[in-house]
This record gives C-alpha cells, structure tokens and sequence, in this order.
C-alpha cells in the first residue's frame, strides 16, 4: 500500500518560513516525478512544484519562483519543499504527490497517482 506522509506545516508570520517534508513508503518513487500542490479555502487545488525522478528538471509556479525550493531525496524516498519569504496568499492546506508517468504535464494534478492526505500551512499577516 502506498502512503504519502506529509510534515512541517504550521503557523508562521509573513516573511517566515516554513519546510515542509514527504515520506513515502509502499514502492520506490525515485524514477519517478514527486510534486506539491496546494489549496486554500473556497479554491481550486493549484500546483506549487514539481520534480523529476532524477532531480535534474525543476517546475515551479510563478507564484513561488524564487520563493520555494523542492528537493528530494531517492536513497529516503523523501521530497522536500523549503518555503521562505511566506505571505498570507500562500495559507493553503499542501498536498504532497507522485506518480508513474515519467514525463510531461507537470503542472496537471489528475497526471499524479497517489497523493499525500495534506499538511496546513497558515500564513498571519
């Protein structure tokens, strides 16, 4: 059985950070590309990042270019999403995922297989 375990979420002041994690267990992802999305109250889910197997492509958001950092790491079966310079529009429960395909369509959450059950993040002002 696959799971996703989401960490590190919390409660931070615009400005902050925050880094979030992802555990995976059940089967191996490290051919295969891991991302995070997000949703915040009264909208849709949004992609934030995504990365390949290999770690060598990146995708962000342009919302969070130069804000977030993924990375991962295969020999843990882990991703990583470090968060800085926080403002409130970033409030959002973030959802770790991956799936099997390998390439392609990033940025698509019905791309992704199995996903993570969700850790809030809350921004103050």
């Amino acid at each position: 059985q696959v799971q996703l375990v989401e960490s590190g979420g919390g409660l931070v002041q615009a400005g902050g950070s925050l880094r979030l994690s992802c555990a995976a267990s059940g089967r191996t992802f490290s051919y295969s590309p891991m991302g995070w999305f997000r949703q915040a109250p009264g909208k849709e889910r949004e992609f934030v990042t995504a990365i390949t197997g290999s770690g060598s492509s990146i995708y962000y958001a342009d919302s969070v270019k130069g804000r977030f950092t993924i990375s991962r790491d295969n020999a843990k079966n882990t991703v990583h999403l470090q968060m800085h310079s926080l403002q409130p529009e970033d409030t959002a429960v973030y959802y770790c995922a991956a799936r099997t395909r390998f390439y392609g369509d990033y940025e698509k959450d019905h791309t992704y297989d199995y996903w993570g059950q969700g850790t809030q993040v809350t921004v103050s002002s």
